[in-house]
């Protein structure tokens, strides 16, 4: 199996959970697969630890993805690190497959040049958040990446500490309401695609808020969507056969 080829001009193709329709979602094969190959982005997800500390993970929960009854913020960074993930499509676990920190993370978007997209999953303090900011500056990358959120709080709380981040809220809302609330707070939209048209794109466009959109696997829904000129698309298997930008 491999990727499947699009057309997407100047739409730039972002790596769900790092290239998770060949490789363990969210793993650091996943995120080496997709920084070998021609995405602008690298999409992940991270959590709180119990001890405070930040690990990748999508679910809140390890039974998917490892077959183990763990709370990721009831459970040690340690812990959660012990454990090792099934491979794709199966339940058999592979050695080199564990939880990857924030800096394991980052550190393959840096080496293969890939924008971070950097999901937060919790519901981070002021504090929690400096962190995240401090260890990514620390790496030399932060001008690199864009913090998304399904909690509009998150993104306030680190809009008070770095005014100027690029941050997306995850929403199936494109109202002019939601449109304006944006615009006012100067965050951009990523949105499930079935919620887009060409209409509310141009929409978007012209209160200048940039559009990315979630979570899209087939060719012909991507073209439909690149001809109404998202910025961004989120997927699992596409990939673009004409990627001309750099990260």
């Amino acid at each position: 199996m491999n990727t499947i080829k699009i057309t997407a001009g100047a739409t730039r193709l972002i790596a769900h959970r790092g290239l998770s329709g060949l490789e363990r979602e969210n793993s650091a094969a996943a995120f080496v697969a997709a920084g070998n190959r021609s995405y602008y982005g690298i999409e992940t997800d991270l959590y709180r630890t119990l001890d405070g500390n930040f690990i990748i993970n999508h679910d809140g929960y390890l039974s998917n993805v490892a077959g183990e009854n763990i709370t990721i913020e009831q459970a040690t960074f340690d812990t959660l690190r012990s454990i090792r993930m099934f491979d794709n499509n199966s339940t058999e676990k592979r050695a080199d497959l564990h939880l990857p920190s924030l800096e394991e993370y980052v550190g393959i978007c840096r080496r293969y040049e890939k924008i971070c997209i950097l999901e937060l999953k919790s519901g981070f303090t002021v504090e929690e958040l400096e962190r995240i900011v401090a260890r990514i500056e620390a790496m030399g990358y932060l001008d690199n990446v864009t913090f998304i959120s399904f909690g509009y709080e998150n993104l306030l709380r680190l809009r008070q500490i770095r005014p100027n981040v690029s941050c997306q809220f995850l929403t199936g809302d494109c109202s002019d309401a939601m449109l304006e609330r944006l615009h006012n707070d100067k965050i951009d939209l990523d949105i499930s695609y079935p919620a887009l048209n060409a209409e509310r794109v141009a929409a978007a466009h012209e209160a200048g808020i940039l559009v990315n959109c979630w979570t899209v696997d087939s060719a012909e829904d991507a073209q439909r969507l690149v001809s109404y000129g998202v910025d961004f698309i989120t997927t699992n298997i596409l990939e673009a056969i004409d990627a001309g930008y750099d990260a």
